[in-house]
């Protein structure tokens, strides 16, 4: 079994190693350009943006090539996940892929404009996270067959989202979705920031960089708005604009190195 995977803040990273040890982070497989794979079940776990596929998920899938007789799908998310579904199905549709078993598990939401971590990390046993992956682990075992079914409501608001993104730029959608290039409007780097260059280990597109000791850490046109550096950063210097908390999260189960190692070019 391979399971390939993109995490920002680790819950993604930890689905997938409860799943496999047999693991293919997304990032480097997009910056290392090896996109054909064969296996008899092949997994993708990442997490759900706005409550639709993420561009940057959609790219991956568009690109690569999977030889396999089960796929299956298992997408995190914090307080919906809307019809992601049916909108992985369309992908699936222009892409050839066929997708036997999709999910989703809720887990901690680190969107800081939209959730106080604080008050995600305090009520994250109230999510009951292992039992759902256990059942999920079983599915997978067993080879189910089952797509998560979404209603009329979750359709609605899914393509709903979807719409608004088509209609706005990067630079107008900070609360709604991708927030893209428009990420330097919306980000202050305080003071207090070490040029340690976490931010730029972390970071799965190579948007960040630290021109000189002098200067603070620069950004490209290239955010996907996952917020690895917001959260990873170990003196707490970055924040975004509208951010509910200043508390910052990282999967328990999972350490800066393996987000680095997941993330950064090899």
């Amino acid at each position: 079994m391979k399971i390939f995977y993109f995490t920002a803040t680790g819950n993604n990273l930890y689905i997938a190693k409860s799943i496999s040890e047999n693991l293919y982070s997304i990032p480097q497989i997009l910056k290392n350009q090896t996109l054909n794979f064969t296996d008899e079940k092949i997994g993708i776990i990442f997490p759900i943006y706005a409550m639709s596929i993420s561009p940057y998920i959609q790219d991956f899938l568009k690109k690569v090539t999977f030889n396999y007789d089960y796929l299956f799908a298992i997408m995190t998310y914090g307080i919906y996940d809307g019809a992601t579904p049916n909108h992985l199905l369309d992908i699936a549709k222009e892409t050839g892929l066929n997708f036997s078993y999709i999910n989703t598990i809720k887990m901690v939401d680190n969107w800081l404009p939209g959730f106080n971590m604080e008050k995600q990390i305090k009520n994250e046993h109230k999510k009951q996270i292992e039992k759902h992956l256990d059942a999920i682990k079983s599915d997978i075992e067993h080879s189910k067959h089952a797509i998560l079914k979404s209603s009329m409501l979750d359709k609605l608001a899914t393509n709903h989202i979807l719409k608004q993104t088509q209609k706005s730029s990067p630079k107008e959608t900070l609360h709604g979705t991708v927030i893209g290039s428009g990420i330097k409007n919306f980000i202050n780097v305080e003071n207090i920031c070490t040029k340690c260059g976490v931010c730029m280990r972390v970071c799965p597109v190579n948007n960040i960089e630290i021109k000189d000791k002098n200067h603070k850490i620069s950004l490209d046109n290239k955010c996907i708005s996952c917020f690895a550096c917001i959260h990873n950063c170990p003196s707490n210097a970055i924040h975004i604009e509208g951010e509910k908390s200043k508390a910052r999260y990282r999967n328990s189960h999972i350490n800066l190195q393996d987000i680095i190692k997941a993330n950064n070019q090899l």
